[in-house]
């Protein structure tokens, strides 16, 4: 169909393997690019111990599966299972943000060392209260970024959060990792032929 590469969506350790993958891929010519998911359960962020570390065993999963077929990048919300919303303060973001820096700190350091970046990528305000913006994943991930650490941005959350998608994408910069275009009903872009990066999301 002239697409060149394939996300390919890990929702649980397990699902594929990289037999499995390389062979398919083998056959096609598609670059993979994995990409997580974060449900229920699935938090870094004001979680119990046992569910951080649930989250950071799965992004460690997620990362090993990514450095034995070849993808650049494992891409997902990773901060708080999607659907969490929950007011803060000022002080009570400054603390939430720290807290994920801490708990993705392991996570980072073991993406680099598999020469992999984990693309964090903000949600709109329906999905998550934690990271809506570029600006706020910038001042959420700080010292990470560069060290296994970078920005996913989806079109789709793009529109609905930010005032400008061309800034956004600017200040993002060199920490932009990967990018997911839709239309703007989140289906395919209107008039755009099947050739770039094709996608198993819904």
């Amino acid at each position: 169909m002239g697409f060149d590469a394939v996300e390919l969506p890990l929702e649980n350790a397990g699902d594929f393997t990289p037999g499995t993958v390389l062979e398919s891929l083998a056959g096609t010519g598609l670059k993979p690019f994995v990409v997580g998911a974060m449900a229920p359960g699935r938090d870094l962020v004001a979680a119990d111990p046992a569910s951080v570390e649930r989250t950071q065993a799965y992004l460690s999963a997620c990362i090993t599966m990514a450095g034995s077929i070849g993808s650049p990048t494992v891409c997902g919300p990773f901060y708080a299972q999607t659907g969490r919303t929950w007011r803060m303060s000022a002080e009570q973001r400054r603390d939430a943000y720290a807290e994920l820096r801490r708990n993705l700190q392991p996570v980072a350091a073991l993406a680099q060392e598999a020469n992999v970046v984990l693309g964090v990528e903000p949600l709109n305000r329906y999905e998550t209260s934690l990271i809506n913006t570029v600006d706020q994943a910038l001042e959420a991930l700080g010292p990470l970024l560069g060290k296994g650490v970078g920005l996913a941005l989806d079109s789709y959350h793009l529109h609905i959060e930010e005032r400008s998608v061309a800034a956004a994408i600017r200040a993002a910069g060199e920490h932009l990792v990967h990018v997911q275009v839709c239309g703007n009903d989140r289906g395919a872009p209107a008039g755009i032929r099947p050739i770039g990066t094709a996608s198993c999301r819904s």
